[in-house]
């Protein structure tokens, strides 16, 4: 784990998103895309309910960084990388990752790490006390050696246990496979292939430093109860190896220079991972009559795929063309009814039209999308200008204020929901009215906490 907390982004089609994380220094992406999250709930689902876990109060987020790396943070959301997808070269290493960052969940480690950082500063506290006492006994180099280690002296404390942690979480992780039927060997040799080689730069940082067992600790733990379980040789279905294959190819298509995607997909591997690789390439090139050839093959090949409908429809919309998009998207839907991030893609496509009736249409889509997804920025975005287009002044203000509030920006929130108070009844429009108080009295209250931590 190597962040606590990642800022909330806005979301839409295939769509990379700035969002800064906490601690990390740098700034990282949270991607959107309706198949790949629906293939990560497929591998998560089964994980999450054989540790007595509810799907649906877990979050899974995908975020834009080659590192292969994972992490648990705000509760109960996993955070996958990019790196991790590609680098993996099966479902079995992914899904193992997942059922170790399922560990973390169900053995509740984040709330006992808090715990954890706060009495590891007791030992620093007192190396610091016992540090001045020295100086004032007359022993000012013992005293200065005392007060400088006293971090060296909380991470000690802190290490151990989050190395307990890491341990218990690689054991939760085998238990969960083996209740699904699935084998843990992705687990080990994704360890064993991708952290394993840099060991020897690890084993030379202080002991301090080391929030993680060495690799080799670790697949020694973990091989003899993998090996020994019945599951060991089960190899993922075809199912499951074809939708990590495609969501694979969809983000070296997205992710990837054009040229590396060619050489990883050439054109002798007729595969269907590496035609959907190829056609994206030829869009984001861009090559508009290669990219249409070989979307259009797709969509005669597979027409209830939902997924070749949505990139064509991506494509055309990009390029300015919002009426050819527009059945696309509308298939999409069809085919994939009640799936949240198509149905913004559609409404985006009828906004485009700038006609009133597409505009209705599309603030229909755009609330049946935010029933399901409320903390989709992008759709309140696109609801803010619908019903402003309509003349509704009080509910684009509103749709403003939701945006920003999943945003986490509470003063624009605050802002546009006072505006939108202004303009809304509380006799016409009660819903309205008591979400506008409600954005209103959280974002104030947020703020005044903010302000009085500073002071």
């Amino acid at each position: 784990m190597l962040a606590k907390s990642l800022a909330r982004a806005l979301c839409g089609g295939f769509a990379v998103f700035a969002a800064l994380a906490g601690p990390v220094a740098h700034a990282q992406s949270v991607i959107r895309d309706a198949e790949i999250e629906h293939t990560l709930r497929d591998f998560t689902d089964p994980i999450l309910r054989a540790a007595n876990i509810n799907p649906a109060e877990v979050q899974v987020t995908l975020i834009g960084d080659p590192v292969p790396n994972a992490f648990v943070a705000r509760g109960q959301r996993i955070f996958l990388h990019t790196g991790l997808i590609t680098a993996a070269e099966n479902p079995n290493e992914v899904i193992g990752v997942i059922a170790h960052e399922t560990g973390h969940i169900s053995g509740g480690h984040l709330a006992r790490m808090r715990d954890a950082m706060r009495q590891a500063q007791t030992p620093a506290w007192i190396a610091i006390g016992v540090g001045i006492l020295a100086i004032a006994a007359g022993a000012p180099d013992a005293g200065v050696s005392l007060i400088a280690g006293a971090p060296q002296f909380a991470m000690g404390s802190f290490v151990r246990h989050t190395q307990t942690q890491e341990s218990s979480a690689d054991q939760a992780a085998v238990t969960y496979l083996d209740a699904t039927g699935q084998s843990g060997a992705g687990l080990i040799s994704f360890f064993e292939r991708e952290f394993r080689p840099n060991e020897f730069m690890t084993r030379r940082l202080p002991p301090y430093l080391m929030t993680h067992p060495f690799t080799s600790d670790r697949v020694q733990a973990l091989r003899q109860r993998v090996e020994a379980s019945p599951y060991y040789n089960t190899p993922p279905s075809a199912e499951t190896t074809l939708e990590f294959d495609m969501m694979k190819a969809k983000l070296i298509g997205f992710l990837s220079p054009v040229t590396e995607t060619r050489s990883l997909y050439p054109r002798s591997d007729t595969s269907l991972p590496a035609r959907y690789a190829r056609a994206i390439a030829s869009y984001r090139e861009p090559n508009p009559p290669q990219a249409r050839a070989e979307i259009h093959a797709l969509i005669d090949d597979y027409p209830e795929n939902p997924y070749f409908q949505e990139l064509m429809g991506q494509m055309l919309f990009e390029g300015g063309d919002s009426a050819g998009a527009v059945p696309f998207h509308r298939r999409s839907v069809e085919l994939a009814p009640g799936e949240p991030l198509l149905e913004v893609n559609l409404a985006r496509a009828l906004l485009g039209l700038n006609q009133e009736a597409a505009t209705r249409e599309a603030v229909q889509h755009l609330e049946a999308s935010l029933s399901v997804d409320r903390e989709n920025g992008l759709a309140w975005r696109e609801l803010s200008t619908a019903y402003d287009r309509l003349g509704e002044a009080g509910l684009a203000r509103l749709a403003s204020a939701e945006q920003f509030y999943v945003g986490g920006n509470f003063p624009l929130a605050r802002n546009f929901a006072e505006r939108a108070r202004r303009e809304l009844s509380p006799e016409t429009q009660p819903i309205a009215y008591r979400r506008v108080d409600d954005i209103i009295t959280f974002t104030q209250n947020a703020l005044e906490d903010a302000e009085n931590r500073r002071n």
